[in-house]
């Protein structure tokens, strides 16, 4: 892991905000009432418990750790850069998370480079409002069932997210390096998104990035699984396409998306 902790403009985290897509909304990892869990609800109480943990000053009051979810899923660049973006700057939390441009890049004729500029952009816009902003890579997905097929266009974009870091001084939760979540068990069922585990590691690297302590390596090896037959591993392709991939492919084709009708499922910063 690049030891992009360094690049933190503030030691002192009091309040987080998540902007993104179903990546960060937390799909694949359900909570209760139908509510998504997720990478980021994860690192804010990981975030929380060290805010806590550090104390208030002699004769002060201690603050409550504040922390808001404005991603939906299903969300292109443009529109978090429009529906996100100014509410994150308002806002004014001193950390935000900004995981962008993957559903972009999943688009047959995408430009990576075009997308990387409109996302820089709106880096400017949040580093110039906001103390620390942490920047997501993509995933490496050369062993995932048709997003093998974009690997090249998902790297171009990862270099780009990784150079305008640089640019901006921003620490870098860089998911392409996160080997555990290349394994299968780190996925849900519908291949798209992580399951609670990849969740989890996924957390536990943020964290890391943002200097905390964590409680379990985000890298550590998945236990051992025996060998899936040939037969095994046709009927879950033929499952997963059957429930998931057809149901996408006719979204596109209908110009819908899953995350229509839906609102963030936490618009303010509130204590955890």
């Amino acid at each position: 892991m690049a030891d992009d902790a360094k690049r933190l403009k503030s030691g002192v985290i009091g309040s987080y905000a998540a902007i993104g897509d179903s990546f960060t909304e937390g799909v694949g990892d359900p909570g209760p009432e139908g509510a998504f869990i997720g990478w980021a609800d994860r690192l804010a109480v990981l975030l929380s418990d060290r805010h806590a943990g550090g104390g208030p000053a002699p004769g002060e009051e201690p603050a409550p750790f504040r922390y808001a979810n404005l991603a939906v899923r299903g969300r292109l660049l443009d529109q978090i850069v429009e529906e996100q973006v100014p509410r994150a700057r308002e806002l004014g939390p001193d950390l935000v998370t900004f995981c962008a441009g993957g559903n972009d890049i999943l688009r047959p004729g995408c430009d990576p480079d075009d997308v990387a500029e409109r996302y820089e952009a709106a880096v400017a816009q949040l580093t110039a409002h906001v103390d620390t902003v942490l920047l997501c890579t993509g995933f490496d997905t050369r062993g995932v069932p048709v997003l093998r097929h974009l690997r090249g266009k998902i790297a171009t974009y990862t270099a780009h997210v990784r150079a305008i870091a640089d640019r901006y001084g921003c620490p870098v939760l860089d998911l392409w390096s996160l080997r555990s979540v290349q394994d299968r068990r780190a996925w849900s069922e519908d291949r798209l998104h992580l399951s609670p585990d990849g969740h989890t590691r996924v957390a536990l690297r943020a964290a890391q990035v943002l200097g905390l302590d964590v409680p379990a390596d985000p890298d550590q090896p998945w236990p051992t699984e025996g060998p899936r037959t040939a037969a095994e591993v046709r009927r879950d392709n033929l499952h997963w396409a059957r429930e998931y991939l057809v149901p996408w492919i006719g979204r596109r084709l209908r110009g819908e998306s899953s995350g229509d009708h839906v609102e963030p499922k936490r618009p303010d910063l509130l204590p955890l």
